[in-house]
């Protein structure tokens, strides 16, 4: 009885320990995110106080454009807030051109609205963060059959289709992710933009690619009122998508 008694005590501090695992700590149990954490959290947190920033990170935002190869993380500490950027990645590859993915196989990278739906830290490309396509918009307006999937953002720096950053950089932006989910934000919020509006250049190389597409000026016209909206108010809109498969700010 004795043994009984102290084999379900032994159990119970287990699951006890066990049940207040938060998502990063297991994480950690995985060697290149525990790696990854030990070599750059202080750094990430040391970063956010000369920011002026709370650490750890509460909710993050994060947004990239492809004609410009670049990433940013925006970070805030409670809904009431606006959003402050805090890091700007450069994307170290890209695949196919302007203009939003519509099925499986044409190197596309997706532009559009999405959140991070999988956190893969066995990655083939060092660590990797999965979206969510195709998204509500994409199920209409892609291929029904084959839409395509598995759109990451990773290291290694090389792509076929998915957003690939430095396996430095990478590191650092999952240990945020993590974070945040870990503070409860289970929808990390990706936006895809074909370029950055206000660059001058970009906007014009936009013009040149888009001038015999009326529907990719038509896509170009709606995404462009989620960056218009983030831009004035640094906070994120809500977003719709209407029968027809476009995107709506509400």
């Amino acid at each position: 009885m004795k043994r009984i008694l102290l084999t379900l005590f032994a159990f119970a501090i287990f699951y006890s320990a066990n049940s207040q695992a938060t998502f990063v700590d297991l994480q950690k149990s995985f060697p290149r995110v525990a790696s990854a954490i030990k070599q750059k959290e202080d750094t990430l947190r040391q970063q956010f106080i000369l920011a002026g920033l709370q650490w750890p990170v509460k909710q993050m935002y994060v947004r990239s454009f492809k004609y410009d190869s670049q990433l940013e993380v925006w970070v805030r500490s409670n809904n009431n807030e606006t959003f402050k950027l805090f890091k700007t990645y450069k994307v170290c590859a890209m695949a196919g051109s302007l203009g939003p993915k519509r099925m499986e196989g044409d190197y596309q990278v997706p532009e559009g609205f999405y959140y991070i739906n999988e956190f893969n830290p066995k990655s083939s490309y060092h660590l990797s963060l999965g979206l969510n396509y195709p998204n509500a918009s994409d199920k209409v307006l892609s291929d029904v059959s084959k839409p395509g999937g598995e759109i990451y953002i990773h290291g290694s720096c090389l792509t076929v289709g998915c957003i690939p950053i430095q396996n430095n950089q990478i590191e650092e932006l999952y240990i945020l992710a993590a974070y945040a989910k870990t503070q409860g934000q289970d929808f990390i919020p990706v936006h895809i933009f074909p370029i950055r509006f206000n660059n001058k250049k970009s906007f014009e190389y936009l013009a040149k690619t888009t001038k015999d597409d009326i529907e990719l000026q038509r896509f170009a016209v709606r995404i462009k009122e989620v960056y218009d909206y983030f831009e004035e108010k640094k906070k994120l809109p809500l977003i719709s998508v209407n029968k027809k498969g476009e995107y709506v700010v509400m």
